[in-house]
């Protein structure tokens, strides 16, 4: 991404839908995993500890899946389809460590908080999401494909 002139923000009508279609993307990138887990156990239930790891085995694939987005381009699937790019503070690439925080950020704020990272855009200054704050990244709206 050049360093020119600024992007700007995507609004949170345009982000809220983006989420929206990552969440029917992760549905099936989360039965595909627990798909794998039920048939690596051998078709045993998802009981006890067996539930607890594949939690944590469904939230590692979560994981991978954002992180290789993030770090081949800034874009998953549902970012590319609207517009949306996520980069580091300056506007350059992400290193891993801040892809990682990012998503463990919005994993707390946004789960395990009610939403409360995607309210802070209400009142932020740059219309950031909590979580992007506390990472050091900010979502871009990319320009139409032709427009300059």
């Amino acid at each position: 991404m050049s360093r020119g002139a600024p992007l700007a923000t995507p609004g949170l009508a345009r982000r809220l839908a983006s989420l929206l279609y990552e969440s029917l993307l992760l549905f099936a990138v989360g039965f595909a995993a627990t798909w794998l887990f039920y048939f690596a156990s051998g078709g045993r239930g998802a009981e006890g500890s067996a539930r607890t790891l594949l939690q944590v085995f469904v939230v590692a694939v979560f994981a991978a899946y954002f992180l290789w987005c993030w770090l081949r381009g800034g874009q998953t699937l549902a970012m590319k389809a609207w517009r949306i790019r996520l980069v580091a503070r300056d506007g350059g690439s992400l290193t891993p460590a801040i892809a990682l925080a990012r998503f463990v950020l919005a994993l707390l704020l946004i789960i395990a908080a009610a939403g409360l990272g995607l309210l802070w855009a209400l009142f932020d200054r740059e219309r950031q999401f909590l979580h992007d704050r506390l990472a050091g990244t900010r979502l871009v709206l990319l320009p139409r494909r032709g427009a300059r």
